[in-house]
């Protein structure tokens, strides 16, 4: 999410030991989830790639949304979250039927189908019976990396795995000197020993498998992990998705998207030792400091609140952020008593300490409403004539629109009470 607009609050601290970083750090963590909080949202912190800043432990925040730009994983038994990129498989070996015997290997002619769902459709097999081989070159060395066919690879996880610097997918001539064969039926076996093969969790135990031929035009059934290929490590590669289980209890984990608000990265001494900015410690050695970087996108918390929270008449504002959080509509400028005695509970909304807007506008009663909705104060006074000569006005609630007939004398302390409960992220 951008926008034109950006303001973040950017913090450092800088530590003698990592007792007191994490101390701080903690205090970070604690002060951002208390914010977020107040204001209103549903969120997660999760345990996220640091990215080109580094750090070995940071958290994202993220606002959990349907168009979130991240995937988010977590654990409703335990707590556990993660962004997709972090989010940490678990090995499970497959365990085939008794009598089970492993089937030839054996070439099937897929002229013109490159891609999984290609073969699958051709082959009538789902998408998890395939081992799907991707080559990359990683600092200048090929690497194969074979994942099941109903999987993404990590990248983020397979450069934390190799301990790279530099990561690439090989190109098409790359993969043609490889394999022998163009991009699509590139397959594990037969590999020069100059290549090293990486295995992700999700094949373990897996037999009868689909993978490209290493020859145009077709693939291999058949093909087992151990007796096709001789994995050089298995490796937790891949994009976990909902339904996995938790690294932490092995409880389903659920899936959702996400917009990021605040980011916190311990840093460790990585930039320290990179500027030699170092201090004196008690013994009088020179030491680099230990930081920590706290980020957190104000402008975008405002546009991903909105993200969440918003109906097909407009926006929903959380009363934390909203921009006023009372309403006063009266329904007729014309009426004299009308205008007295929205003045009057505008007056009284003020002076009880509640941001109040009054639409003292000539506009006609839906107008009003359709733009109070599109707006989305939290709560809306409502002053009309039948009302008057009932001795009550109208509050209604713009996230629920439910509607209640309170007397004029007792409204002002009702909003109060709701808004004030608002204001605590209630």
């Amino acid at each position: 999410m951008r926008a034109r607009e950006f303001l973040m609050k950017d913090g450092y601290s800088f530590h003698a030991d990592q007792e007191s970083l994490d101390e701080t750090y903690q205090g970070y963590y604690d002060a951002y989830t208390r914010i977020f909080t107040r204001c209103g949202l549903a969120f997660r912190s999760v345990e996220a790639e640091s990215g080109a800043i580094g750090g070995a432990v940071n958290h994202e925040f993220m606002v959990l949304a349907e168009n979130g730009e991240s995937g988010v994983l977590f654990c409703d038994a335990c707590g556990y979250a993660a962004s997709d990129e972090r989010a940490e498989g678990v090995r499970t070996d497959h365990v085939p039927g008794p009598g089970h015997e492993p089937e030839p290997l054996t070439e099937v002619e897929t002229p013109g189908k490159t891609t999984v769902e290609e073969v699958a459709g051709l082959l009538g097999r789902p998408a998890s019976a395939f081992v799907k081989t991707l080559l990359f070159l990683t600092d200048g060395k090929p690497v194969a990396v074979l994942v099941r066919g109903d999987r993404e690879v990590s990248e983020a996880k397979l450069v934390r795995h190799l301990g790279a610097t530099r990561l690439e997918m090989a190109d098409a001539a790359t993969v043609r000197a490889l394999t022998g064969a163009e991009v699509g039926f590139a397959g594990p076996h037969g590999l020069p020993d100059e290549v090293r093969v990486i295995v992700d969790f999700t094949l373990a135990g897996r037999g009868d498998l689909v993978a490209g031929a290493n020859r145009t035009g077709f693939h291999v059934t058949g093909f087992e992990i151990g007796r096709d290929v001789e994995p050089d490590e298995w490796a937790d590669v891949s994009r976990v998705t909902g339904g996995d289980p938790c690294p932490r209890c092995s409880a389903p984990l659920r899936e959702s998207r996400g917009i990021e608000v605040g980011h916190i990265f311990d840093l460790g001494t990585k930039y320290s030792e990179a500027m030699n900015a170092t201090f004196l410690d008690d013994q009088g050695r020179q030491r680099p400091f230990l930081m920590g970087c706290y980020g957190l996108g104000i402008t975008r918390t405002v546009a991903a609140a909105i993200e969440q929270s918003h109906d097909e008449r407009g926006i929903v504002w959380p009363v934390a952020i909203a921009p006023y959080e009372v309403e006063v509509i009266p329904l007729n400028m014309d009426s004299p008593a009308v205008v007295e005695m929205a003045e009057t509970i505008y007056a009284a909304c003020e002076a009880a300490g509640l941001e109040t807007l009054l639409d003292d506008r000539p506009d006609r009663a839906g107008s009003k409403f359709a733009d109070a909705d599109l707006v989305g104060i939290p709560w809306r006074i409502v002053i009309g004539e039948k009302g008057l000569q009932e001795g009550v006005v109208e509050v209604v609630e713009r996230r629920t629109r439910a509607t209640e007939k309170v007397a004029q004398d007792g409204v002002v302390p009702l909003v109060r009470a709701r808004v004030e409960d608002g204001r605590r992220g209630g």
